[in-house]
């Protein structure tokens, strides 16, 4: 089996290409060369940018691959471009979309892959809908192989938390060592799940080649729930300190800072509990392990051993440190 990943070095995708590269599978990576660290030897590398569709489709054209998954499809327009150049070959196409497709705000916390869609406060999500429905409609007029799969909050070597830097995610780890106030949207009590990637891989990896995850639909995460309270605890005890909390509406925050709106209103702010069952009728071995205690330790040790990526994010901290004043006024 030929398997392509375009993409293949992200939080979540690297994960799955490490653990797919241990597979008897031909393992191939397209993307821009940007990042190449720690890839796996067996892993053939494909140079080129897949939204160059014609340079693609001359670059592809002595390739042939049974099983694509891209982890860099956001709109539409490159699911069509994804059609054009692997339909008529394929026996499985895999759509990474996203949990956030769920209905916001949810009309049940309990999240099944029978869930509706829908997220009015999110443009992102809103695409991930539309590129579902595409494939649902390619399905039927063609028999078109998709298998659509939608992380939820996924992280590894990363601080993942509600309102952080997205840039310098150690912002946060800085603000708690010194003491800063750390900003926790509504009363933190709202539910929320964090997966690790290793843990998301092993769920992912039994979808790839699975002839009866042909036309379905799969969220795979942790079954672990905390409140965004017992998180940053969590994380501040990965440094030994008590966080400086003070706890702000997240309507509050966006007024300030509108490009949360979508990740905050559309997403983090809600109670969301995933019932994993559909992932484990069709992967029986998947389990997630890793618990967010440990798995946030594993983060905070890896920067503390590459300091040169313990950097502050000076604009997060203004902005974080303006919305906190305002509020307080």
């Amino acid at each position: 089996m030929k398997i392509l990943f375009i993409g293949g070095t992200g939080n979540i995708s690297k994960a799955a290409l490490d653990l797919a590269s241990k597979s008897d599978a031909e393992i191939f990576m397209l993307n821009r060369g940007n990042n190449l660290y720690d890839i796996p030897k067996r892993v053939r590398f494909i140079k080129g940018d897949i939204r160059e569709f014609n340079f693609i489709k001359q670059c592809l054209k002595c390739y042939k691959f049974d099983v694509v998954i891209d982890w860099i499809a956001y709109n539409p327009n490159h699911i069509v471009n994804d059609i054009k150049l692997f339909g008529s070959q394929l026996k499985q196409y895999v759509f990474i979309s996203s949990a956030s497709v769920y209905e916001k705000p949810p009309s049940n916390y309990i999240i099944t892959e029978k869930t509706p869609l829908s997220n009015p406060f999110w443009e992102y999500a809103q695409n991930k809908i539309r590129c579902e429905n595409m494939l649902h409609d390619e399905y039927q007029r063609s028999s078109f192989p998709f298998t659509i799969v939608r992380p939820s909050h996924t992280y590894h070597k990363r601080v993942p938390y509600v309102f952080n830097s997205k840039l310098h995610p150690w912002t946060l780890i800085d603000r708690l060592i010194n003491g800063e106030k750390i900003i926790v949207p509504g009363d933190g009590t709202s539910l929320w799940t964090l997966t690790h990637s290793l843990d998301f891989a092993k769920g992912f990896i039994g979808l790839i080649g699975n002839d009866k995850a042909i036309g379905e639909t799969f969220h795979i995460t942790s079954d672990e729930v905390l409140t965004w309270n017992e998180i940053l605890n969590e994380i501040a005890d990965t440094v030994d300190v008590k966080p400086n909390v003070i706890h702000i509406p997240s309507d509050f925050i966006c007024h300030l800072s509108p490009s949360h709106f979508g990740s905050l209103i559309g997403d983090k702010s809600n109670s969301i509990v995933f019932d994993n069952s559909k992932i484990r009728s069709f992967v029986p071995s998947f389990t997630a392990n890793i618990s967010f205690k440990n798995g946030i330790k594993e983060s905070v040790s890896w920067y503390k051993s590459n300091p040169q990526l313990c950097t502050v994010d000076d604009n997060f901290n203004q902005l974080t440190n303006n919305i906190i004043n305002a509020y307080e006024k």
